[in-house]
């Protein structure tokens, strides 16, 4: 089982490090960004926006904090099982946000999906579930291999029956079988969202393919 988990991850992760990454009508990659657009593929009422380079700001607006304003995530409006999911993000110093997925209830992501965590945790000891690339509930990263808070940082995310792999920095930093533990009882399917946790985040370079 290990070794057919491993020949999964290194194929996709292969996929996702080629050029087939930008050949999108041939490979099945959406550009979830088309023509630096934000309403095409998400919906929001937090204060996101995109520039002409492609890239999203997420700028907290007076009186924003904490993570619970859940309407205010940025929020794809297809859902997804299976699939690949592809794009940089960057943080401001003590930055925190989160890749959520399996979310069958955008209005209880929390109860009702699966976070990949996005953290300032460049240097980092301690490893836990907040530290980039970490799975929230309770699945820490074997590595910390986030940059420093400012400069840009590339996820792919792998989701493929119950087999989760994250790549962070080029480098697999989890990977987790969400039938055991206590992803075991969340969604097998369902929205795809970043969290809006009343912090500044940019993403770029948004990108998804769905796998069989």
């Amino acid at each position: 089982m290990k070794f057919a988990m491993l020949a999964l991850t290194l194929g996709v992760a292969a996929v996702l490090s080629s050029s087939s990454l930008h050949a999108e009508d041939k490979a099945g990659w959406i550009d979830l960004l088309p023509d630096n657009k934000l309403e095409t593929h998400w919906q929001t009422k937090g204060n996101w926006s995109i520039n002409e380079e492609g890239v999203v700001s997420l700028t907290p607006r007076p009186g924003e904090s904490g993570w619970t304003r859940y309407d205010s995530y940025l929020w794809l409006d297809k859902q997804y099982r299976n699939f690949a999911c592809a794009f940089d993000y960057k943080v401001e110093p003590k930055g925190n946000s989160g890749f959520y997925f399996h979310v069958a209830d955008r209005s209880n992501p929390v109860q009702q999906g699966i976070e990949v965590q996005i953290y300032d945790s460049h240097g980092q000891d301690k490893l836990t579930d907040h530290t980039s690339g970490g799975v929230i509930p309770k699945i820490p990263p074997s590595a910390q291999n986030a940059k420093p808070a400012g400069e840009w940082n590339h996820f792919e995310i792998i989701c493929k029956d119950d087999q989760l792999t994250v790549i962070l920095n080029e480098k697999v930093v989890n990977e987790v079988d969400l039938s055991q533990g206590p992803l075991a009882s969340r969604p097998k399917t369902g929205y795809i969202g970043f969290q809006d946790h009343g912090l500044p985040l940019k993403l770029q370079k948004m990108k998804i393919r769905e796998l069989p």
